[in-house]
């Protein structure tokens, strides 16, 4: 069972320590593809690698670059129908055995037997790691938290950028929980996510996670979060580690069209998803509505209103159903109760 991994690195130092702590980690490293889009000065030197054959390689000039949502469509390019996707970021640590955990959660998902299964994403924000020696790929992981990390919406950034709102972490005591948000740079799941969701070059940065997770939700993918999840981040970067960002001054001078512009347009797509005047591939699907998804996060994106703060902030909702039940259950018996009634006024 092959996992794809997709990695589009931006000027990143520690690509390599990446990609090898995934290999070096893994029960069944032979099981590894790599896609990657360096867009870096600096390219990787694939002869340093002993498992180069299984490296699917891109090197772009970073002056070239559209973004993170044009790199990573660039990464799937290089998908070859492997059984599972797996979606990160160039600046990851992994524990012994991540491979194993993320495919023994997806079957157990899948065989609860439900429709409302079939389709897992198993995502969040990662714990974080430190870097001890970047040169000797020496790193400190922040493994005390072993509770499953959620991802709810920042109570004082929802609809900063018209239906676009920030996303932290939070915490659930489940194993296993229903999730309403995905993280782009953490994200597991099935072959059916490249072939039915794939990446939208026309997206830049803000709006990515919403607009993907949109696109998947409405066709029957269904976000979980997993305890003790064995993948870390690199949140804070200093000294030498620091790397440039696509919408640094120095890497736009060159560029005719400036990250601000595509900022613009990355949300006005966003916002065409929501309204639905953006139809096929990459608008909604058919399988849920968006007031499937106001049931569940507590959100209104229609008409950018929130109409339940504890819904949207937290994960005390979702926490109330088993992640082996589907949520929409309840919400449909409500439904069919109040059009017995009607029916029966009549």
């Amino acid at each position: 069972m092959k996992i794809f991994i997709s990695i589009a690195s931006y000027q990143d130092p520690l690509l390599k320590a990446t990609v090898n702590s995934a290999f070096n980690n893994a029960d069944k490293p032979e099981n590894l593809v790599f896609g990657i889009c360096d867009q870096s000065n600096f390219p990787l030197d694939l002869e340093e690698f002993s498992f180069s054959s299984q490296i699917r390689f891109e090197h772009v000039d970073p002056k070239i670059s559209e973004g993170p949502c044009w790199a990573r469509k660039r990464v799937q390019q290089f998908f070859t129908n492997e059984d599972y996707y797996f979606q990160i970021d160039s600046h990851m640590q992994f524990e012994q055995g991540w491979d194993s955990y993320f495919k023994n959660y997806i079957e157990k998902i899948k065989n609860v037997g439900t429709a409302y299964h079939q389709k897992p994403i198993i995502t969040c924000y990662p714990r974080a790691f430190e870097v001890i020696d970047a040169e000797n790929e020496i790193f400190k992981l922040d493994s005390q938290e072993k509770r499953a990390l959620t991802l709810v919406l920042k109570e004082d950034s929802i609809f900063i950028k018209r239906c676009f709102s920030n996303q932290i972490a939070g915490i659930t005591e489940n194993e296993i929980s229903h999730g309403y948000l995905i993280a782009a740079g953490c994200l597991f799941t099935t072959k059916e996510f490249v072939n039915e969701i794939p990446y939208d070059d026309k997206l830049y940065f803000y709006g990515e996670e919403l607009a993907i997770l949109l696109r998947a939700f409405t066709r029957g993918f269904s976000v979980f979060h997993t305890a003790n999840v064995p993948v870390y981040h690199l949140y804070h970067v200093v000294g030498d580690l620091k790397r440039k960002l696509h919408w640094d001054e120095d890497e736009e001078r060159e560029r005719k069209i400036k990250w601000i512009d595509r900022e613009k347009e990355s949300i006005d797509r966003l916002v065409s998803i929501v309204d639905k005047s953006l139809r096929g591939t990459f608008g909604m699907g058919k399988k849920r509505t968006l007031d499937d998804f106001k049931y569940i996060s507590g959100i209104d994106l229609e008409n950018e209103k929130i109409i339940d703060m504890k819904k949207a902030t937290t994960s005390e909702f979702l926490d109330t159903f088993s992640w082996d039940q589907e949520p929409f259950k309840s919400k449909s018996t409500l439904k069919d109760i109040m059009n017995k009634i009607f029916k029966f006024g009549e």
